[in-house]
C-alpha cells in the first residue's frame, strides 16, 4: 500500500466554470445535497431552530406575562413622589404658537388685522373643542357645596368663560387676548388648600391675597381653589400689564382633584383675559398656589411663562 501514489487515493474535483459550480453548489446530484446539505441535514438544522424560537418565545411571554400582572391599566404603579412626574403639577398655556415655532411661547398678532389675530382664535377654539369632544360620561354639576360623588367627575361649560368665547374672538379683535391656564394631570394629587389670609405666603401677589380675604370674608366656602396669578415678569411688564380678568373664577376649584382616571374627567382650565400696552414685548409668569404647589422656572413647576406682544 506504501508503494502506491497518492494520486490513487485523493483524486482533485474535477475543474469546472463558475456557473456549473454554483449549479451544482445548489443541485449536486451525486450526493443529493442541496446547498451543500443533505436532507436529513437540513431537516435537523431546521427542527433545532424550530426549537430554540419556540423556547425564545415562550421565555419572553412569560417574562411580559409576570411584568403585566404588576400593572394596573386605571392607575400607575408608581404615583407622587415615586413616580418620574413626581407631586409637584405643573402649568400649561393655550394658545400655543404655530408648530414652525415650536420652543416659542411668543403671542403676537395685530389686532387690527383678523387674517392675522385669526390663528390665535382658531388655534383656541380648538382647544376648546376638545374638551367639548370628550366623553360626557359620569359627569355631573359640581359646586363647592356638592362636589360629585364617588366614581363620577366634574364636568364645565365654554359659556362660564364669558367674554372669553368664540364669538368674542375671545378679545384677540379688541387687544385683550384670552390666555387659558390648564393644570397638568398627577394621578391621587390631592391640593393643599391656602383658605386662611392670615397664612398666604409673602412671596403671594398682593392682587391675589387681597381676593383670598374678600373670598374668606363674604363667601368662605369658595375658597377651596387652587389660586392662580398672572404677573408681568420685570417691571416694566408690570406696568405694562393694564387689567387682568380671570373666567370663570381666580382658580382651580377643590372639588375637580383627585384625579382618578375616571373615564369623562376634564381638567379644569381658567381663562385669563389681558389688557396691555399695545406695540410692546410683555413677560408674563403664571402660577398656581397651593401649600404643596413649589414654584421652579427652569423646571416649569407650578408655573408658566410666555410672552405677550398685541400691535
Amino acid at each position: 500500500m506504501a508503494d502506491k501514489k497518492i494520486g490513487e487515493y485523493y483524486a482533485p474535483p474535477p475543474k469546472m466554470g463558475k456557473w456549473e459550480g454554483f449549479k451544482k453548489f445548489l443541485w449536486n446530484s451525486e450526493t443529493s445535497q442541496c446547498l451543500g446539505r443533505t436532507g436529513s441535514s437540513w431537516a435537523k438544522i431546521l427542527l433545532f431552530y424550530i426549537i430554540f424560537y419556540a423556547a425564545l418565545t415562550g421565555f419572553f411571554a412569560a417574562i411580559f406575562t409576570v411584568f403585566y400582572q404588576t400593572l394596573d391599566n386605571e392607575k400607575p404603579k408608581w404615583m407622587l413622589d415615586n413616580g418620574l412626574i413626581g407631586a409637584n403639577p405643573g402649568l400649561g398655556f393655550r394658545p400655543m404658537p404655530p408648530e414652525a415655532n415650536v420652543e416659542s411661547t411668543l403671542v403676537w398678532y395685530e389686532s387690527s388685522k383678523k387674517d392675522n389675530y385669526k390663528y390665535w382664535v382658531d388655534e383656541t377654539a380648538r382647544f376648546l373643542k376638545s374638551y367639548e369632544d370628550l366623553e360626557k360620561q359620569n359627569q355631573v354639576n359640581c359646586s363647592f357645596e356638592h362636589p360629585p360623588p364617588e366614581g363620577k367627575v366634574c364636568g364645565t361649560e365654554a359659556a362660564s368663560f364669558a367674554p372669553c368665547t368664540v364669538d368674542n374672538n375671545f378679545g384677540y379683535h379688541v387687544a385683550r387676548p384670552c390666555i387659558f391656564l390648564k393644570l397638568n394631570k398627577i394621578y391621587n394629587w390631592v391640593p393643599e388648600i391656602y383658605n386662611d389670609s392670615k397664612t398666604l405666603p409673602d412671596e403671594m401677589p398682593e392682587e391675589l391675597k387681597q381676593h383670598i380675604k374678600e373670598k374668606q370674608s363674604l363667601r368662605p366656602n369658595e375658597t377651596s381653589v387652587v389660586w392662580v396669578s398672572c404677573e408681568g415678569e420685570n417691571p416694566a411688564d408690570v406696568e405694562n400689564i393694564k387689567a387682568r380678568d380671570y373666567y370663570p373664577r381666580m382658580g382651580f376649584p377643590r372639588y375637580y382633584f383627585p384625579f382618578k382616571n375616571i373615564k369623562g374627567y376634564i381638567p379644569p382650565i381658567v381663562a385669563v383675559q389681558f389688557t396691555v400696552e399695545t406695540g410692546v414685548l410683555i413677560n408674563i409668569e403664571c402660577k398656581a398656589w397651593a401649600r404643596n404647589i413649589n414654584h421652579d422656572r427652569s423646571e416649569r413647576r407650578g408655573s408658566v411663562h410666555f410672552e405677550l406682544m398685541v400691535d
